[in-house]
């Protein structure tokens, strides 16, 4: 008898043990394999009245997201708290240049100065290397970007911002390139005409020579 048993448990496992089986033979709490699906836009059967998928949680944000604490009216705010944290290299020159050239360009320009596609269709937005713009801190011009102002919308869901920080650095190179200094002129070889002295007019012949 106890040989029996132990030859039936021993066919037991190995028919177990069958690749070609499809099925379990015993299933334990079937309500967990075979539990009803509610598709996430319609009515939550325990909760009539709701959508089965549940908004997040108040303050909720995405696992490594940092929100953005400035509102849009707080521009002199961010420009007295914000920093640029990235350096001005080369590399970071070339990321603002193609974030610039590919968000930034259709209206204020590839100078910057305001001349994009845009324009005449739009009215003309303001240019990039006026005094006022010049002057603001680079946390003021980040804002902009992250905010919007005035007609300009907000560009932070298109601009990562790290890229947001290169394109600063690269507005302020097309700042520089519009108001070169004389060490810039030296460096490019250019004769820095505005600070030659200008030439004395050439005097003018006597006519009165001779004459009674």
């Amino acid at each position: 008898m106890a040989l029996w048993l132990a030859t039936l448990a021993a066919a037991g496992m190995l028919a177990g043990c069958s690749h070609r089986k499809q099925t379990p033979a015993l299933e334990y709490l079937p309500d967990m394999a075979y539990s009803p699906a509610v598709k996430a836009q319609n009515e939550d059967p325990m909760h009539p009245g709701q959508s089965a998928m549940r908004p997040p949680v108040p303050g909720t944000v995405p696992r490594g997201f940092t929100p953005y604490r400035y509102a849009a009216q707080d521009s002199l705010l961010a420009q007295r708290d914000l920093v640029n944290p990235l350096p001005r290299t080369a590399d970071v020159l070339g990321r603002g240049q193609r974030v610039f050239m590919t968000y930034c360009v259709v209206c204020h320009g590839p100078k910057g100065d305001g001349q994009g596609y845009i324009v005449p269709k739009f009215p003309m937005p303001p240019s990039l290397l006026s005094p006022k713009v010049s002057g603001w801190a680079d946390g003021r011009i980040y804002h902009v970007i992250t905010r919007g102002q005035n007609l300009m919308p907000n560009y932070a869901s298109q601009i990562l911002p790290e890229d947001r920080w290169a394109v600063i650095h690269y507005v302020r190179v097309l700042e520089r390139a519009a108001n070169p200094r004389p060490e810039d002129l030296k460096a490019a070889g250019i004769p820095d005409t505005a600070a030659a002295p200008a030439a004395a007019p050439a005097a003018a012949p006597d006519t009165t020579k001779g004459k009674p």
